[in-house]
């Protein structure tokens, strides 16, 4: 006999041997499931009246089996809460491939990282790796009350399956705000809602080949997965040199460049270097893009800034030749998995039929609470109490990196932190190597970024820097990843 039961805490399929007898069967086919993990300590059981309908047995027979796995230490039953699997039911008592693993016993399954000599490391304890906020300071009450009134008054078809273009209410607020905020000029129609930058990009390179575009410019250096990625959908992706003034721009329409059909910039805070483009580089690449190419517009850190005043997007110079990408990522986190695309109108039906294909849409729950969350303004109010945040954390970065009598430092400058929330840490030719930075901050516990791995094809003699993140840790976290730093860059 087998049959399945569900209660408010399992849906379990509960098979019961016929040949051992209906309450020793069912008291075996418990006994296993509570063993194997499938019934998790604390579960709750049905009452006995409901398993024995369930199961067509005597409530009896139910009972009478309950109470021997209490007996027997498998079940508790208390007044009011009825008959749950017992909590000192311990993973080393779970047999079989059914038996679940717990998070722990995953972690240390991983092996542990090794340092440039081949020793294991242990597993870092402080993280100043860039590219990612404080996820410890997402605002949970807010975005429950923006989810809690978005579901509340969200139609029945939004449940269901959707324009590719992504939510309307969602592109309606991203059009208000980011024309209110970064100076983007947008209808909703003309944007598409994505998983993440990175899945912009695909889709654009995808439309970009198949439309005859063979060579994509992207600055270098740059973050490598994105520049994977735009290599993944066909086209050959030649290095835009960046200095102090942000990309070359110049160089664009000329040499090698000559046959570049579009260009991946970020203006407002250049990853890794932390440039921003300058006025006269940002004309020259709307004048390039109004002569037939296209320029996407990667906003990394627009929301970011601290002693230089706001830089629009330079999508509003030439908005039928630029694509504007914004993320929820930095400002929000990363696990939310929504970004934005503003497109050229003539790009809009191309883009959303390749998103159709690559997932149909991005998921909508997420979509109508973000939503709500701009049009209250709950995140405009979180922005700005996150830049305050980071621009403490930035100038604790920059106090506690300056030199002082009895605490020897190895000769390095930091460049790139008037926005964004990383800053790049150069290091002086006599001072340490970039090797010898992530060798010691490993041995020390310490997870940053060399400036090396983000380059397609460094200059000679090779720059030698490190990228730090001064927004992952948590604020408790913080100081002493500094002082982690501190160590590590300390030449004795």
């Amino acid at each position: 006999m087998a049959d399945y039961w569900s209660t408010l805490d399992v849906d379990l399929h509960l098979p019961v041997d016929p040949d051992s007898g209906r309450r020793v069967g069912l008291e075996q086919a418990l006994r296993e499931a509570i063993r194997a993990g499938r019934l998790p300590a604390g579960a709750r059981l049905p009452s006995t009246r409901t398993l024995a309908t369930e199961l067509g047995v005597s409530r009896g027979t139910v009972s009478a089996a309950y109470d021997q796995l209490i007996a027997e230490g498998h079940l508790v039953a208390r007044q009011g809460s009825g008959t749950r699997v017992a909590r000192t039911v311990t993973a080393g008592e779970r047999t079989g491939h059914g038996a679940i693993p717990s998070l722990g016993a995953f972690a240390e399954s991983v092996p542990p990282a090794s340092g440039a000599s081949g020793k294991s490391l242990a597993a870092p304890q402080y993280n100043l790796r860039a590219g990612s906020p404080d996820t410890s300071s997402f605002p949970t009450t807010a975005w429950l009350r923006a989810a809690r009134k978005a579901l509340t008054y969200a139609p029945a078809e939004a449940f269901g399956y959707g324009d590719p273009r992504g939510r309307i209410e969602l592109r309606c607020a991203l059009a208000e705000y980011l024309g209110r905020a970064r100076g983007v000029l947008a209808a909703p129609e003309q944007i598409v809602v994505t998983s993440g930058v990175q899945q912009a990009l695909a889709l654009l390179g995808t439309v970009l080949t198949a439309s005859g575009t063979t060579v994509i410019a992207m600055e270098d250096p740059y973050i490598p997965s994105f520049r994977d990625t735009v290599r993944a959908t066909g086209v050959s992706v030649l290095p835009l040199p960046v200095d102090a003034g942000g990309a070359r721009i110049d160089l664009l329409g000329t040499g090698d460049f000559d046959s570049v059909g579009a260009a991946v910039i970020t203006p407002s805070h250049q990853y890794p270097i932390g440039s921003t483009l300058s006025p006269a580089r940002r004309q020259l690449l709307a004048d390039w893009a109004r002569a037939g190419r296209l320029v996407i517009e990667d906003d990394y850190d627009g929301e970011f800034r601290y002693d230089r005043q706001p830089v629009g997007a330079v999508q509003s110079i030439a908005p039928d030749h630029i694509v504007y990408l914004g993320t929820a990522s930095k400002t929000l986190a990363p696990g939310l998995r929504l970004a934005w695309m503003v497109l050229p109108p003539r790009l809009v039906a191309p883009v959303a039929e390749a998103k159709q294909l690559a997932d149909h849409h991005s998921e909508t729950l997420g979509q109508l609470t973000l939503a709500e969350f701009i049009s209250s303004h709950a995140y405009d109010r979180h922005i700005r109490a996150a830049r305050l945040r980071y621009r403490r954390r930035r100038d604790l970065l920059a106090d506690r990196l300056k030199p002082r009598a009895g605490r020897p430092l190895a000769g390095f400058t930091l460049s790139g932190i008037s926005a964004g929330l990383h800053a790049l840490v150069r290091l002086e030719p006599a001072g340490l190597t970039e090797s010898e930075v992530l060798t010691r901050a490993a041995t020390y516990g310490l997870s940053i970024l060399g400036l090396n791995e983000h380059w397609i094809s460094p200059p000679a003699p090779r720059p030698q820097a490190i990228v730090v993140g001064f927004a992952t840790p948590s604020d408790s976290a913080y100081p002493s990843a500094l002082d982690t730093l501190v160590r590590t860059l300390s030449s004795s």
